[in-house]
């Protein structure tokens, strides 16, 4: 493959934010290559044009082959001169404001540095704010301490029992159960610092840690030799504690999706807006296309650069253009195919594969592939990424067949409105869909309701 093709390939499978930050490496690198400051027209600014001009951008909707070599000898003026972008693409900056996805936060206090203040305002002596600051260094993102009291009294060189006394000062703090050493332990310290006085509590959490996380309630009662009702009342409280406290001192940043596309309801049709929000508009640098346009004498090596520069630029130019209308394309397939999901929602998401949408806009499937990849389009029905519209077939016994989507989304349905008594299992699924003409095997009902994350009917019961 030529270098040309290479790059052309490699700018469709690039996320927006990675094609942000490979502009801004490319313009660093090459001179020739420039950001347009003004509203003035350049060679990557995707506008609407008129009639004639979009006859040549349908010329431009081909895939870049192998055979689109550009040589050293290229007339550099004629093609900077008649090289104009077209098509139909509208630029959200021009058409319509996106929605705002910004979020302004302040900085958060970390977990260690909220028990280093509650240590220093302890009025503990020095040597025990050491031992705390090495509780506080040992402890992971959910709050518990990863090594045992002998460790600790090891590395610092202190008594075990004075690294026990400043433990047990430490599991007083702030947020309840922080500091301890498993999860029967946190519970255990905040029913402690609830103050909560149950018989069968403490015993549970002690004692039936692994039947309380399967639900067999029955068989905690006979260990207990109490009544069901009464484990079930104990569970509510225990539902109710925290066993990951350092949880909401959490340091991860929540990742935004900044949508590719933009799709709008215009009438009785769907309008397609590129984001070219952060991308920079290029163009190729005066100095260098006045250079060769005026026919100046120039040295051999400099009449090299110059080439090599300029070709570079002017192949990125096209790269990016060719990749959104690209995207555009592949966009505007996909709605023709889905219209239905885009007026009425998931339940209407007909089986599609990449074929379909290679052999609609005359590209190959792995053009397909790429394009779709972590690209995003915010529609009426939410914020999807290309790859979501891509299903496969589920037969009906009507004849008709329907996208494995759809199938989920009838599952997840039918669990939300089940009995939390009796809840549905896999089985009865199968036959309330086999009722709806969805022929499904209970082992895909089970693989299903666990890529929905939804747990098995004996884990949703509720007494």
């Amino acid at each position: 493959m030529t270098p040309q093709l290479q790059q052309a390939i490699k700018l469709l499978q690039l996320s927006r934010l990675e094609l942000a930050g490979m502009i801004q490496q490319e313009m660093e690198e090459n001179p020739a290559l420039e950001e347009v400051l003004s509203d003035t027209p350049s060679e990557m600014e995707l506008s609407e044009n008129s009639e004639e001009e979009g006859s040549q951008g349908d010329e431009s909707l081909k895939e870049v082959t192998i055979e689109d070599k550009v040589g050293s000898d290229i007339d550099w003026e004629s093609y900077i001169n008649e090289y104009n972008s077209t098509g139909r693409i509208h630029s959200e900056r021009d058409v319509q404001e996106a929605p705002n996805y910004e979020a302004f936060t302040s900085s958060r206090e970390t977990l260690n540095e909220h028990l280093h203040w509650q240590l220093l305002m302890h009025g503990l002596t020095e040597e025990q704010q050491q031992i705390g600051t090495l509780i506080i260094g040992n402890l992971n993102i959910d709050g518990y301490l990863c090594v045992s009291v002998e460790e600790i009294a090891e590395t610092g060189g202190f008594d075990v029992n004075a690294v026990e006394t400043v433990l047990k000062t430490m599991q007083n703090f702030d947020p309840p159960g922080i500091c301890a050493r498993n999860l029967q332990e946190t519970l255990l310290i905040q029913i402690s610092r609830l103050g909560i006085k149950n018989p069968f509590i403490e015993d549970i959490i002690a004692d039936h840690i692994k039947n309380l996380e399967n639900r067999n309630y029955k068989k905690i009662a006979l260990a207990l030799n109490t009544t069901i009702d009464k484990i079930v009342y104990a569970v509510n409280i225990i539902k109710y504690l925290e066993p990951k406290p350092g949880r909401q001192f959490s340091t991860e940043e929540p990742h935004y999706i900044t949508p590719d596309i933009y799709v709008y309801k215009d009438g009785s049709d769907f309008k397609i807006v590129m984001n070219d929000d952060g991308l920079p508009k290029l163009k190729i640098n005066r100095l260098y296309r006045e250079s060769v346009s005026n026919g100046k004498e120039l040295s051999k090596e400099a009449k090299i650069y110059l080439n090599e520069k300029m070709q570079s630029a002017s192949w990125l130019i096209k790269s990016i253009h060719q990749r959104q209308k690209t995207i555009y394309s592949v966009m505007e397939s996909i709605i023709n195919f889905q219209r239905e999901f885009f007026e009425k929602g998931v339940a209407y998401l007909r089986p599609m594969i990449l074929k379909d949408v290679a052999e609609d806009i005359g590209m190959h499937e792995s053009t397909i592939s790429r394009v779709t990849t972590n690209k995003y389009a915010y529609t009426p029905q939410g914020l999807f990424e290309l790859k979501y519209f891509f299903n496969s077939s589920i037969q009906r016994t009507n004849g008709d067949s329907m996208a494995s989507e759809s199938v989920k989304e009838r599952i997840k349905m039918l669990i939300e409105q089940e009995d939390p008594k009796n809840p549905l299992s896999d089985e009865v699924i199968t036959q309330l869909l086999a009722k709806a003409d969805i022929k499904i095997a209970r082992r895909t009902v089970a693989k299903y309701r666990e890529m929905l994350h939804i747990l098995p009917s004996t884990k949703r019961k509720q007494f």
